[in-house]
């Protein structure tokens, strides 16, 4: 675990404090209707801490949330009945995601042995292990080798873009399989997103955490003979998003979505978006008139986005009938960290390395919204070329009137993105601008 666990402590403490109150304060009246409440459009609510506090710890205690598995689904099953309980009707869009249970997973060179990620989608190495020549990508010769790609410094989060090519530069020089090295201000190992349909490289692919890296790096330089294991079982499963609404007849849709999957617990990556999307979900049953309400939370979200793909393609409202799409992604809300050596200590801020996107007409309004909350007050114009994750989809689909979130913070993808990774006080901040930016568009 990262340097600064009393973070979290800090967290947990702060929860069991408030934990008796689950009202929020609109105008200056006391409503006890939970984490949001009835206002009109366009009215700035303050939401209930203690209720957003209380939803990222259940989102977290569900453990880890691969798409398709106990975690992911159980969390679906929680936020299925706290929409029906607001009177959304709700129903589950089904689809399939591959999986693989791990039997074994390390790299060996003499006395040095490492733990690594099975890359998805995984190709096994077979019991015995890939054995071979240790050596950097960069090598002319990999004819049988055991690759290893170092990546620059970074955030790292998917296959697509610089680590794709490299590794397949590497198969294609006959490696027998490749370590990737996801070098970054973690020092840990990072799952990378995947596509959903078939397996990127024919070979095994596997993630080594940065802080253990050195000893084969230095073996790579002399070639030395290295073990590679990947083994376990790879099959499908099938996933499902949670998708729910609320017919007004009104002829126009507010979509509100986020992903709640990943590849491990997915504290300050999915936890703040999930919270932020379930009180504004409350916020809107109570408080929006004159407008349809569609809420979506999507799995899949590790292989390419699948669940919001299968949405858009099969049952999204069409864009001509959608005055508003809001996107919760990643790092809405996560803790900042000082970079202390190789270790993180932790701040009482939020990450920085979160943006936020919106169509042209709400570009202002939202700058003000979240002027002061670092990372989101720099309100950028939302295209498909720089968005990043499902918001990319949803411009590419054509809906024209958008806000959307998403980033990357320092644990991001790594295991051991857990509870103090998480600083509510800034995840009640962006709900609160979330819900004044909707309320002042649809009003």
């Amino acid at each position: 675990m990262a340097k600064g666990e009393e973070g979290g402590d800090h967290v947990r403490k702060r929860s069991r404090a408030s934990a008796p109150s689950r009202r929020m304060v609109i105008g200056g009246a006391m409503a006890a209707t939970g984490a949001a409440s009835g206002a009109s459009a366009g009215t700035a609510p303050v939401f209930d801490e203690a209720a957003l506090q209380r939803y990222q710890e259940r989102y977290v205690g569900f453990g880890d949330k691969a798409s398709g598995g106990e975690g992911d689904n159980a969390c679906g099953a929680w936020l299925e009945g706290e929409l029906r309980r607001l009177g959304y009707q709700v129903r589950r869009q089904a689809f399939e995601v591959p999986t693989f249970e791990v039997r074994r997973a390390d790299l060996t060179v003499g006395a040095d042995r490492a733990a690594v990620i099975p890359q998805a989608i995984v190709t096994p190495t077979g019991p015995d292990g890939v054995v071979g020549p240790l050596r950097p990508a960069e090598a002319t010769d990999l004819a049988g080798a055991i690759a290893l790609v170092v990546l620059p410094y970074g955030r790292w989060s998917a296959l697509r873009g610089p680590v794709e090519p490299q590794v397949k530069a590497a198969l294609d020089k006959g490696a027998a399989a490749v370590v990737v090295v996801t070098t970054g201000p973690s020092g840990r190992a990072l799952a990378l997103n995947a596509p959903v349909d078939r397996p990127l490289f024919d070979r095994p692919v596997a993630v080594l955490a940065p802080r253990e890296a050195a000893p084969f790096v230095a073996a790579a330089r002399s070639g030395a003979t290295a073990r590679l294991h990947i083994e376990g079982r790879a099959s499908r499963r099938p996933a499902f998003n949670l998708i729910a609404d609320l017919k007004r007849g009104a002829g126009r849709t507010l979509v509100m979505s986020t992903p709640r999957s990943g590849w491990f617990t997915c504290a300050g990556e999915r936890a703040p978006g999930v919270a932020v999307w379930l009180a504004l979900c409350e916020w809107a049953a109570a408080s929006l008139r004159g407008v349809d309400v569609e809420v979506l939370c999507t799995s899949g979200h590790e292989y390419d986005n699948a669940g919001g793909a299968a949405y858009l393609e099969h049952l999204a409202p069409s864009p001509a009938r959608t005055a508003l799409w809001v996107h919760l992604g990643a790092n809405l809300a996560a803790r900042d960290w000082h970079e202390v050596g190789s270790e993180l200590a932790p701040l009482p801020g939020a990450d920085s390395q979160r943006y936020l996107m919106s169509s042209p007409a709400l570009v202002e309004s939202a700058r003000r919204a979240f002027r002061g909350q670092s990372g989101l007050e720099q309100v950028y114009e939302a295209t498909a070329q720089t968005a990043a994750g499902e918001l990319t989809n949803i411009l590419h689909a054509g809906y024209a009137s958008v806000l959307g979130v998403f980033g990357a913070h320092r644990l991001h993808h790594a295991r051991e993105d857990g509870l103090q990774c998480i600083v509510t006080p800034h995840v009640r901040a962006a709900a609160e601008a979330f819900a004044q930016v909707i309320g002042g568009h649809l009003a």
